[in-house]
């Protein structure tokens, strides 16, 4: 086995472990923490198949946007865990029926080996286009000219998360202070502050009943 291979596997190792425990963690913040690093290991594998501009893709949208959107808004809301749970054990046959089904599809994959041509030689390549060809130029005409209106419409829709995420954020609650942004810029600072002119040095005003108990105490 060489190293390529290994790396392989261990990535993958990682990617199931990491996809295991987004579906079982209890707490939401760790599920999608094991989430990020779910994708961080299929960048790695895409990396492995020379698919540059798609892991790099994965980790700067998804890792690096997407996800840490979903962190903010799984920190932030109020998110009944205990009433997620309660339909956990009804839904369990069908979610059983299916993991099953997706492990001996995956079995059936593995088990039947992997057929990955040999890298051509660089003798094998005829002309200057094909030594100057790459993959990342060519998605990238693909996706501005074929697929340009999906390619627009996944953006508005991300927008449009973007806003609603940050919306459900800024409701009012009744267990923490707001602060009005436009009244912070508005103030000014004889506002917040008052300077009062005091005395340096003040007379100490002594009752005489309590020197009078002070000197017979003393006595």
């Amino acid at each position: 086995m060489d190293v390529k291979t290994g790396l392989f596997y261990f990535f993958s190792i990682v990617l199931l472990f990491a996809a295991f425990r987004v579906i079982t963690a209890r707490n939401p913040v760790y599920a999608v923490l094991y989430l990020v690093l779910a994708f961080f290991q299929a960048s790695a594998l895409w990396l492995l198949l020379k698919a540059e501009f798609l892991a790099i893709a994965l980790v700067l949208v998804y890792v690096g946007a997407v996800m840490v959107l979903f962190l903010f808004v799984v920190m932030m809301l109020d998110i009944d865990t205990e009433g997620a749970r309660q339909g956990f054990w009804k839904h369990f046959p069908l979610a059983a029926i299916v993991g099953v089904l997706i492990v001996l599809e995956m079995a059936a994959v593995l088990m039947g080996g992997f057929r990955v041509n040999e890298e051509p030689h660089a003798t094998a390549l005829v002309g200057q286009a094909a030594r100057d060809f790459s993959n990342t130029r060519e998605l990238g005409k693909l996706l501005y000219t074929q697929y340009l209106y999906p390619l627009e419409v996944a953006a508005a829709i991300l927008l449009v998360a973007m806003i609603a995420a940050i919306a459900l954020t800024l409701r009012q609650r009744k267990d923490s202070k707001q602060m009005n942004a436009a009244d912070q810029i508005a103030v000014k600072a004889k506002d917040r502050m008052a300077v009062i002119k005091m005395a340096s040095t003040q007379v100490r005003l002594v009752d005489a009943p309590a020197a009078a108990q002070t000197a017979e105490n003393k006595a």
